[in-house]
């Protein structure tokens, strides 16, 4: 019977590397500084993260929470080498969801775990979560980096993301009891699938033969360069519309597109009525469509159809929240209405 071993071991023979994980955290400190916001109390390295709502000037503040993923999206990252883009997707779905609430989003912290930590790898996605909340407004005040030998395939990793904002009591989202029939849907551009129908996406590109490298077929780069389009961010351009008091509800376009989403904030009797000619369709929709021979209602209930944010405002206050989104860049469009179920 051979002696037992009794070399020494460490938790970086176990295949967790501590070191590595210091560093990374000194690489992303000056990534996370500068999200910073005036409510945030301390840096990274807490047990907890504090955010004093007084300090920002909330008069009575309700707290709205929101947790995501990024999905499939992530294997476009593992097999293309892309990693910058996803964590900009990870906060947009999530921020993008509080919004809907009418809430401001304050603060985001992120959860990133892999089998061995890859610094470079890990860098450039907390980089893209710090660029996503850059443009949500939210600070980036912690988070998590689990390293967990045997957990994941070299190379791969998974993101959750969670983000709180706050809104002003009287400027909840959706206001049902004022909701009509006649109500008008104002939609604005998505860039793209954002991160949902990335497992029918990866089924079509499968099928059409091309790989990440081939030249998009609708766009001017390479087909995985442009599926890693990131999602959206629309703080920017609907706070202003919410805090006016113009419109009535707000919907986050992700998976289950306008048909499942837009209902959600509507009261029972009433339903969304689309205008499928108001808005055109990009074209990335137009080629998963014909290369995958996607039945139309298919598309619709898995893609956004390039909508990403759709707002529901009284006819009289139409043309006022229009004139404000054009003055912030974008382009709305009235993609419809509200009418009895």
């Amino acid at each position: 019977m051979s002696a037992k071993d009794q070399t020494p071991l460490s938790y970086k023979d176990a295949g967790v590397d501590i070191e590595a994980g210091e560093r990374l955290v000194d690489a992303i400190s000056p990534m996370a500084k500068a999200t910073r916001r005036a409510g945030v109390m301390g840096g990274l390295g807490g047990f907890g993260a504090l955010f004093d709502l007084k300090k920002e000037g909330w008069k009575d503040p309700v707290l709205v929470s929101g947790t995501d993923g990024v999905g499939t999206k992530l294997m476009l990252a593992f097999e293309t080498g892309i990693h910058n883009t996803v964590g900009i997707d990870l906060v947009a779905m999530c921020a993008n969801d509080v919004l809907a609430q009418g809430a401001e989003p304050l603060f985001f912290l992120d959860y990133f775990a892999c089998g061995k930590l890859e610094e470079g790898i890990a860098e450039s996605v907390i980089s893209g979560i710090a660029e996503g909340c850059k443009q949500a407004g939210c600070a980036l005040v912690g988070g998590e980096t689990a390293e967990m030998p045997g957990m994941y395939p070299p190379g791969h990793y998974d993101l959750a993301g969670f983000v709180v904002g706050a809104v002003e009591r009287e400027q909840i989202l959706p206001r049902m009891d004022d909701m009509k029939a006649g109500d008008l849907l104002i939609g604005i551009a998505s860039s793209g699938p954002h991160s949902n129908g990335y497992s029918l996406i990866r089924k079509v590109v499968e099928r059409s033969g091309l790989n990440w490298e081939s030249p998009a077929p609708f766009a001017n780069t390479t087909l995985g360069e442009a599926l890693l389009t990131p999602t959206r961010l629309y703080s920017k351009a609907a706070l202003p519309l919410i805090r006016s008091g113009r419109i009535k509800g707000l919907a986050h376009i992700t998976g289950g597109g306008l048909t499942e989403n837009v209902p959600r904030m509507l009261p029972d009797g009433l339903a969304p009525r689309f205008d499928r000619a108001s808005w055109p369709l990009p074209e990335v929709f137009r080629w998963l469509q014909a290369e995958g021979n996607v039945a139309e209602d298919e598309m619709h209930r898995t893609f956004n159809m390039g909508i990403g944010l759709v707002f529901a405002v009284a006819p009289d206050q139409a043309e006022t929240a229009l004139a404000e989104l054009r003055a912030v860049g974008e382009n709305p469009v009235v993609i419809g209405d509200i009418v009895p179920e």
